[in-house]
């Protein structure tokens, strides 16, 4: 069985989002959902693909994490500097 990056979807509170994709990459979610349905059994709506997919995206993205991390460690700073209220 091969390992693909996306695996069992998590049920997590969805937010709205609509966009509009090209029509291959549509189809390319198609193709990947029923590759996904074959290797675990359950079918996979393609449309749930994309999160999981933005989020692995980003997770693996070395240059986004480390200025996500930079830009958390200012506000942190910034917050530390600033006085508490009464």
């Amino acid at each position: 069985m091969s390992k693909l990056k996306i695996g069992t979807l998590p049920d997590d509170k969805p937010v709205k989002v609509s966009l509009e994709l090209p029509a291959s990459v549509h189809r390319d979610l198609i193709s990947y959902a029923e590759v996904l349905t074959r290797e675990t059994g359950q079918r996979t709506d393609p449309t749930k693909l994309i999160a999981p997919m933005l989020a692995r995206f980003m997770a693996t993205d070395r240059e986004f994490t480390k200025r996500r991390r930079l830009a958390r460690s200012r506000l942190s700073e910034v917050e530390d500097s600033v006085p508490p209220r009464d």
